[in-house]
């Protein structure tokens, strides 16, 4: 009882120090159905020219921000697997020879999918590149990140679940009007499983094609959800991810992982931990061995923000999916709390919703608290499941709102995470309101290890005058 009577009073101070208590937004989202997009729609035409790269997209190909995975796919035939770059438009001075490769699925062939490593960039420089040959070759650019600094600025976009229906592309839309660097992205891609057959493998190929207005000028780090599986015993598909593994690389071998589905990052100032929730996770398992040496290498004073991505949310209160991070809470949330994890994103559920700092760390079988109480040390849970797939929205959240639960509402949108240095960031969360951009939900980031009281009183006086002029709410964590 006295338990108990201590855990409200502490959620009502938490309450009183945020400003506001738990809320769970009344707004109805009436605007596009979630059906996907039609075939011969525009946004999803293949690029003017014979055999010419299409479903461009990049992602971070070594630890530190020094290298990129370009990859592409050729319809017609392997054509060239180069990679053309150098610091400006139309000047290529460095090629780069990538590999190839394709798969089948049931019926339906692949086209020929290339992926080149491109090594030896230097920081913070826009890079020009080019690739295809003759009158189908195709140029972009991207945009290589600050050097790993503790007070590296860097802003990031958060998506999950994102298929590819008209929510889906007002999604996309919005995120590449934030001014986001680099995308993390929370699992289920193109929902390509929702069909059956060679339309598994044509809807792979339209998704490609949808986000490469954006993955092809900025790194998307992929992590795998449950629709990336597509397990068919019905159709002889018995091998988990194969679409995705096939068309989207991870620099997982630069974190010493043994699988592309778990694999770490260090970009500006943030350390980004990917997991895969639908592989091997309990004790002894090659995942749980390598989060273990992991987390042994994050560095604070190099890397002071400390970010996790998973598919299923270990917190959450919709009725979709209740529960189902369970599994993974028991086996990893000790370790999310001893290493002061900043924010948790993950997807899954078709709503958003974020928690207060809490965990549930002191409950085993035979005793201890059976519910999350308040913990400084734990990391903020949020869900941003709602980028806009075919499947809709999850629109029913237990009633009353969990004590843990800040903020929720069944609604599509993104997210971002504006690193300003080692103690703040700025978090917003984008409602796609009848198709505009509106901030729904926003709060200042205080960082779990440099936001300390003793550390940030030996922080130098120029650190501490450069946070934040801007602050869009007064909610603090």
């Amino acid at each position: 009882m006295f338990l108990r009577l201590f855990f409200l009073l502490s959620l009502f101070l938490t309450f009183i120090d945020n400003g506001s208590a738990g809320i769970t937004s009344a707004f109805i989202r009436t605007q596009f159905p979630s059906v996907d997009i039609p075939l011969e729609n525009e946004v999803l035409s293949v690029p003017n020219g014979y055999n010419a790269p299409q479903q461009v997209h990049i992602t971070q190909g070594d630890y530190d921000g020094e290298a990129v995975i370009i990859s592409w796919v050729t319809a017609d035939e392997p054509g060239s697997s180069e990679v053309r770059y150098g610091l400006s438009e139309g000047k290529y001075d460095v090629t780069v020879e990538g590999t190839l490769n394709n798969y089948t699925f049931y019926k339906y062939e692949s086209g020929y999918i290339h992926q080149c490593l491109v090594t030896g960039l230097q920081y913070d420089t826009k890079y020009y590149y080019e690739i295809g040959k003759g009158d189908s070759a195709r140029k972009f650019w991207f945009e290589t990140p600050p050097k790993v600094d503790p007070d590296a600025s860097y802003k990031f976009g958060i998506i999950g679940d994102l298929g590819q229906t008209y929510n889906s592309l007002s999604t996309l839309q919005h995120y590449m009007a934030s001014g986001a660097k680099s995308v993390l992205f929370v699992g289920d891609l193109s929902y390509a499983d929702r069909y059956q057959y060679n339309d598994v493998g044509v809807r792979w190929d339209t998704f490609g094609r949808l986000v490469e207005q954006s993955t092809a000028y900025q790194p998307w780090i992929w992590s795998a959800g449950n629709h990336e599986i597509e397990y068919f015993p019905s159709m002889g598909e018995v091998v988990p991810f194969r679409s995705f593994l096939s068309r989207y690389p991870t620099p997982y071998r630069a974190s010493k992982s043994s699988n592309p589905l778990w694999y770490a990052i260090r970009r500006a100032s943030a350390h980004i931990i990917v997991l895969s929730s639908y592989s091997p996770f309990v004790k002894y398992t090659p995942q749980w061995h390598w989060l273990k040496q992991e987390f042994k290498k994050v560095n604070r004073e190099k890397t002071p923000w400390l970010i996790v991505l998973m598919h299923v949310p270990i917190y959450n209160s919709n009725e979709a999916h209740f529960m189902e991070g369970e599994s993974m809470r028991s086996a990893y949330e000790r370790w999310f709390v001893k290493y002061k994890v900043d924010v948790i994103f993950a997807g899954h559920v078709h709503a958003y919703e974020r928690s207060y700092r809490i965990s549930n760390i002191h409950y085993n079988v035979s005793g201890g608290d059976a519910y999350p109480v308040p913990d400084k040390a734990a990391p903020i849970y949020i869900t941003v499941g709602d980028g806009g797939n075919s499947e809709g929205l999850a629109s029913r959240f237990r009633d009353p709102q969990p004590e843990y639960s800040a903020f929720r509402e069944a609604s599509y949108g993104h997210s971002t995470l504006d690193i300003k240095n080692r103690t703040h960031a700025i978090y917003h969360w984008n409602r796609n309101d009848d198709g505009n951009n509106i901030t729904t939900d926003s709060f200042t980031l205080h960082n779990q290890y440099w936001g300390s009281g003793l550390r940030r009183r030996k922080l130098n006086k120029n650190h501490l005058n450069s946070v934040i002029s801007e602050r869009p709410s007064t909610t603090r964590f």
